[in-house]
């Protein structure tokens, strides 16, 4: 018994190291297209990428992202890093898989209110806004491959997202993977917000220079230095800000209603919705050096899910909130697949 153990040992690692290769050699399919939000007006940008000649047709082997408060999916999980993206990764995997962007964000449709100053209108494009539209992008998935289930995926503000959707449609998720969670702030390290919610415009804008900031917010010269691959950053923000050609001056508009939801729930112990009516298989992912939403929040959205029948919790080391494009990113990427992968989680094959 112990040769047969170590064997599969041995086979698990070759495997590890090879996939890789596998995955460049895959060919890949890429489409492009909207799906029209249950807003009047608004289109939902959706990528689709899958094995050439291949379309899922069991929920268990399709996956769609969603993107957090700011930068949209696309650039998230489609960014090319030596030559392959987490999309890509997860179609070499035989995954047909997806990503939207909510109204307001990468080449969705921006609402009207982001084309005036944006203190003239308030908080746009909320949370319940952002399930919606998810919502819109869910359906359009299980009709394409006529399966009654997918597998959903949120980074951050998209925690809550997928969150809100599942604990209301629990019957349209196979399982749920939650990257970042976004959960109640203790008063101590509540994200600065700026303006009081009276000053909050409808949107926000972004520089470069302040998103690479954000991105090494903590981190010591040596905990930075080799962390982001050569060349990653450039590539991302170039990618993300081309999204947003209206932006002006070289910077990039976020709708604020994720703002708002922070400001007046999420920092006032008010959960949006609640996760023990999350009843779906359920994955939390976080990096150690992530200094927007540490730890504890992890901790207590895992806690928070009492009725799902089973859960996990991986704490990956040296990564940021941003570790899916960062050195450690294939570490983030075996974890979330073996999550999906899985067929039985109490036998031992």
């Amino acid at each position: 018994m112990k040769y047969i153990i170590k064997a599969i040992l041995v086979l698990a690692i070759v495997l590890v190291q090879v996939f890789p290769t596998l995955a460049k050699s895959a060919k890949i399919q890429s489409e492009d297209f909207f799906v029209p939000s249950q807003a009047p007006g608004i289109q939902l940008f959706m990528r689709y990428k899958h094995q050439a000649g291949v379309k899922a047709t069991s929920g268990d082997k399709i996956l769609l992202f969603v993107h957090g408060a700011t930068y949209p999916a696309e650039t998230a999980f489609d960014l090319p890093i030596e030559g392959m993206s987490m999309m890509d990764l997860f179609a070499a995997r035989g995954y047909d898989v997806y990503l939207v962007d909510v109204r307001g964000y990468g080449r969705s449709t921006r609402p009207p209110e982001m084309e005036q100053p944006a203190q003239d209108n308030a908080p746009i494009v909320h949370t319940a806004d952002a399930v919606s539209d998810f919502g819109s992008a869910v359906d359009a998935i299980l009709k394409r491959h006529n399966v009654s289930k997918i597998n959903i995926m949120g980074w951050s503000w998209g925690t809550s997202i997928v969150g809100m959707y599942t604990s209301q449609n629990n019957a349209k998720v196979n399982r749920m993977v939650m990257f970042a969670p976004l959960w109640l702030f203790a008063k101590e390290t509540a994200l600065p917000t700026g303006p009081s919610t009276a000053k909050l415009g409808a949107y926000r804008t972004v520089s470069k220079d302040s998103a690479k900031a954000r991105w090494l917010k903590g981190l010591t010269p040596a905990q930075a230095q080799g962390l982001i691959p050569p060349g990653v950053f450039e590539a991302w923000a170039d990618a993300t800000w081309a999204t947003d050609p209206k932006g002006g001056s070289g910077n990039l508009r976020a709708p604020n209603g994720v703002i708002d939801d922070v400001m007046n729930q999420w920092q006032q112990d008010k959960p949006l919705y609640d996760p023990g009516k999350i009843t779906v298989p359920s994955f939390l992912i976080h990096a150690e050096w992530d200094a927007d939403l540490p730890l504890y929040q992890t901790l207590g959205m895992f806690k928070a899910l009492t009725n799902a029948p089973y859960k996990r919790h991986v704490e990956l080391g040296e990564g940021t909130h941003t570790v899916m494009l960062e050195k450690n990113r294939m570490q983030f990427f075996r974890e979330i697949a073996g999550f999906l992968d899985e067929r039985n989680p109490l036998a031992l094959k």
